[in-house]
């Protein structure tokens, strides 16, 4: 039997793209094993050399998987399934760029590039820790490159390969023809959720904070192996400070991404992939901080290696959470499954195995602290701290894990029927202590303190409880638990100011941790206030059941707008003025208009919410949000017509001449000319006669072009014509009169007494905290690391 011989594939680029795969593979396990040797045997200097000269063929080949896979999506090559699957033809560059990690193995590629990126740098600054550390980061790439590989051996596949040909992955009839690919118009195209720009730099920047954490677990890794226990403190603390940055900026991104194109009207939802993320992220900052005790007292070394182990093993294990299927419905950012849950289970449990083998081979040897911590000491609290956040991290794993839990003991744990309840009573009184912990800990000293050090922690609790009272009746905080997260996040902010003064004119890097703590502490009033004391003002008055999907309190959440017909809503009047062209995917404008206490009209804005109809998701609606300083007017549309109205009424004639104008609902149109030398139409050759009455549409919105043709065919008349979307308006040329020497022209509207939207609208009260309070936070992180890293250069140095 002959091989069909397919007609237009471009295989050149996946065989180059599979290539490229192979040798990443290759140079992996190469270059770890001669990363080992080197470690072992440092006098032999060609195993180093092997070892680099591997890691950089390595970094290329990389690079070209990269190449390769973003050029079969930018040149719509379709044959390969993950362009079909992820990308279409009508997407813009930056989204064609989200494409390249919506997927499993574009994202498992955006994390291997992370990795060669960080290999590169520590090759020039891991000093003697060189040959460990890399052993460690190349054993990770040799994990993450079979992911990619899409071989089977002995009947199980290893991997999937991004450069799969759509025929081979995608059963059907249709490509047993040669020429199936003509049959191919378009692809899926991107999630319409991920068509944001915070969808662009999101999943990079967080699984640029996933990759880091592997670097201070090498540093442990390697402390362990080399026997040198302590000296791994001073080059990884930096590359921790680091990770706890860019991955917290990452989960913070991601929420406003939720807050940007989701509708459930908020930036954290407790969602399993959220949550995934945020427990490593709580870990790493608990790790972080005894890390540094350590480097000053000279206690909890133990802790601090098993949390940064911690960290980077839950990584591990938020990647098998998130991309084995094992949630199933339970988040709406979870992967599909693709039959890799073994591969990743294998990941994770090398990795567990290493880490918990290297701790028992040396346990005896690992330095204990000589003397228990004095309670009133910093690094008593810190420690303290650490330990709150690890409760914290444990109680979020432990509610995610469910399906786990599940799955492994035949159970059927039902998460929490009131996800947001059920974290905010665990999570809120954790919240409380961490931020009176931040302000204590940050007014005590190391090792000893004096009254001093007591007098201004009451100090500034004073000044935190008369804040907080005024704080409770501005922002009409009614629940304790509510007062109390408010008193502990002004003491942060107070205790952490009054704790950096002395280093503002001089010693700038010294106060990284305490502007890091006072960002934490803005961020957490903003989550207060704006969940606290969010605001529906959308409240269906009208008694009409809206939806029948709705409940009892969607229905009362969301009101009705008929096109051109104003409603008064809360403090605004709000009315639907028209929505875009585009049916599939639409914006709808809103028009809120301020009222004041007299009725008039204080100022007034325009909103466009877009909903995308998809043919599998059904409507998906991406908001839109007015920003204030004080508060967000947030928007989103949940019900159009099914279909878009093509009826236009009030027809109206017109004789009219070359510069006259015509009046309409909506503005005014002027005829230019007439044009007898028209070659438009399709048909003109059995046409004796064809003019077009050439006319300009001027709306509030905006001037545009109808061209209306009259013409003779058989003697008989034929009229084409003309529809501007835009105006909602039709015009048809119908004759011509020559005694007055003018043309009639007809003008309908479209009908829009069926247009309505049904919307929902909700003010968020001091939002901009929250961003505002994340920005000081990675300003915090900056000046820590730049103190870190000269600590470390001067170290080196010496």
């Amino acid at each position: 039997m002959n091989e069909i011989q397919f007609i237009g594939e471009h295989l050149i680029y996946g065989n180059l793209g599979h290539l490229a795969v192979t040798i990443s593979f290759g140079t992996a396990i190469i270059a770890t094993i001669a990363y080992l040797f080197a470690a072992n045997n440092p006098q032999q200097t060609s195993w180093g050399k092997i070892a680099t000269a591997a890691f950089y063929t390595h970094t290329v080949a990389v690079l070209g998987i990269i190449f390769m896979l973003f050029l079969i999506i930018r040149l719509h090559l379709f044959e390969y399934h993950y362009a079909w699957q992820h990308s279409s033809t009508d997407l813009p560059l930056e989204y064609m760029v989200s494409c390249f990690w919506e997927g499993q193995e574009g994202s498992f590629l955006l994390w291997i590039f992370w990795h060669v990126v960080i290999g590169n740098i520590l090759l020039r600054t891991a000093k003697s820790w060189k040959f460990e550390v890399m052993a460690v980061v190349m054993l990770c790439q040799i994990a993450l490159t079979s992911m990619l590989i899409g071989v089977k051996i002995l009947g199980y596949k290893l991997g999937s390969s991004p450069f799969e040909l759509l025929r081979n992955a995608v059963e059907g009839p249709i490509f047993k023809q040669a020429n199936y690919l003509s049959k191919i118009k378009d692809g899926n195209g991107l999630n319409p959720l991920l068509q944001n720009y915070w969808m662009v730099i999101h999943p990079p920047t967080l699984f640029f904070g996933f990759a880091t954490t592997i670097v201070p677990f090498a540093y442990a890794i390697a402390s362990l192996w080399k026997r040198d226990f302590t000296g791994w403190i001073k080059p990884a603390l930096p590359w921790g400070l680091i990770s706890v940055m860019v991955l917290g900026t990452g989960i913070i991104m991601g929420g406003f991404w939720a807050y940007e194109s989701l509708s459930f009207g908020g930036y954290w939802a407790w969602d399993p992939v959220e949550n995934a993320s945020l427990v490593p992220w709580l870990i790493l900052i608990a790790g972080v901080h005894v890390m540094i005790i350590y480097k000053t007292t000279g206690n909890s070394l133990i802790v601090g290696m098993i949390l940064i182990m911690a960290t980077f093993l839950l990584v591990l294990y938020a990647t098998f959470l998130t991309r084995s299927g094992i949630l199933g419905n339970a988040s709406v950012h979870s992967f599909t499954d693709l039959g890799m849950s073994g591969q990743l289970l294998v990941f994770l449990f090398m990795f567990i195995i290493l880490a918990i083998v290297m701790l028992v081979l040396r346990w005896k040897e690992l330095p204990r602290s000589s003397k228990d911590e004095d309670a009133y000491t910093r690094e008593f609290w810190m420690f303290i701290g650490s330990l709150v956040l690890a409760i914290s991290a444990f109680q979020v794993f432990a509610t995610t894990s469910l399906p786990v839990v599940n799955k492994i003991f035949g159970t059927n744990w039902a998460p929490p029927s009131d996800v947001i309840a059920h974290y905010n009573k665990w999570q809120m009184p954790l919240a409380i202590l961490i931020a009176i912990l931040t302000g204590v800990g940050q007014l005590l000293k190391y090792k000893t303190n004096t009254r001093k050090a007591l007098i201004s922690i009451l100090t500034q609790a004073a000044v935190a409880i008369v804040l907080s009272v005024v704080a409770m009746f501005a922002f009409e905080l009614t629940n304790w638990f509510y007062v109390g997260l408010m008193f502990a996040a002004v003491y942060a902010i107070c205790a952490n100011i009054a704790a950096m003064l002395p280093y503002i004119t001089g010693k700038l890097k010294m106060t990284g941790s305490h502007v890091a703590h006072v960002g934490f502490a803005i961020l957490l009033i903003g989550v207060l206030v704006s969940s606290a004391n969010k605001r529906v003002i959308s409240n269906n008055q009208s008694g009409m059941q809206l939806n029948p999907e709705f409940d009892a309190q969607a229905n009362m959440e969301h009101v009705f707008l008929e096109r051109g017909k104003p409603l008064r809503m809360d403090q605004y009047e709000i009315e639907y003025k028209g929505d875009s062209v585009n049916w599939v995917n639409n914006y709808y404008q809103v028009r809120y208009k301020k009222i004041g206490a007299d009725n008039k009209v204080l100022y007034e804005f325009d909103l466009f919410p877009n909903a995308q109809i998809n043919p599998k998701m059904g409507l998906v609606a991406n908001p839109d949000t007015k920003h204030y300083i004080s508060h967000d007017v947030f928007t989103y549309v949940s019900s159009v017509p099914k279909e878009k109205s093509t009826k236009f009424v009030h027809e109206k004639t017109h004789e009219v001449k070359p510069g006259d104008t015509i009046y309409t609902n909506n503005g005014y149109v002027i005829l230019e000319r007439v044009n007898s030398n028209v070659k438009e139409a399709t048909d003109i050759k059995n046409l004796s006669l064809l003019i077009a009455a050439e006319l300009k549409v001027v709306t509030l919105d905006g001037v545009y072009q109808a061209s209306p043709m009259y013409g003779i065919r058989d003697n008989a008349e034929v009229k084409f014509e003309s529809i501007v979307e835009e105006a909602k308006l039709r015009f048809r040329f119908m004759g011509v009169n020559p005694q007055t020497q003018t043309i009639s022209i007809e003008v309908a509207e479209q009908d829009t007494s069926g247009d309505y939207i049904i919307m929902k609208a909700i003010v968020f009260p001091w939002i901009n905290l929250v961003w505002a309070g994340t920005i000081i936070m990675i300003v915090g992180f900056l000046l820590a690391i730049w103190r870190r890293l000269q600590e470390y250069k001067r170290t080196a140095e010496a």
